[in-house]
């Protein structure tokens, strides 16, 4: 699994005992699986539209820094199938994992469009085959 962004946890991302808010921790993963789909599809219409089990297994507190993993499980027709896990940097605990997070690729009305997609692809590969 690859780690693509780190958030650090402030004051407002705080619950009531003073542990990471779980719907924050949410949003990130959230907004950082339709990112990651976004690059991977080269489409800005992809959204989210299953979320598997979310288990839970720690926290973090403020300053603590924390890391959104990803790892593409299967390309569908015009989704995407990911496996997601966000872990605390500095102790490297699990905070939670999603084993299936399917985003779907959507036209220009917001019908699924098939997206073509077979593999990972990384961008530094997409520039050489456009320069080549």
């Amino acid at each position: 699994m690859r780690f693509h962004t780190r958030k650090w946890v402030k004051p407002e991302d705080l619950n009531a005992n003073g542990t990471l808010f779980a719907g924050k921790v949410l949003a990130w993963l959230d907004e950082q699986a339709v990112i990651y789909g976004i690059i991977q599809l080269e489409n800005k219409r992809v959204v989210t539209k299953y979320m598997s089990e979310i288990n839970f297994m720690s926290s973090a507190v403020q300053g603590d820094i924390v890391e959104i993993g990803i790892e593409v499980i299967k390309f569908g027709k015009s989704s995407l199938t990911l496996n997601c896990e966000v872990r605390n940097k500095m102790t490297l605990e699990t905070i939670l994992t999603v084993d299936n997070v399917i985003l779907v690729n959507l036209d220009e009305k917001g019908k699924p469009l098939p997206h073509g997609k077979t593999k990972v692809e990384y961008v530094k590969d997409r520039l050489v085959d456009k320069q080549a």
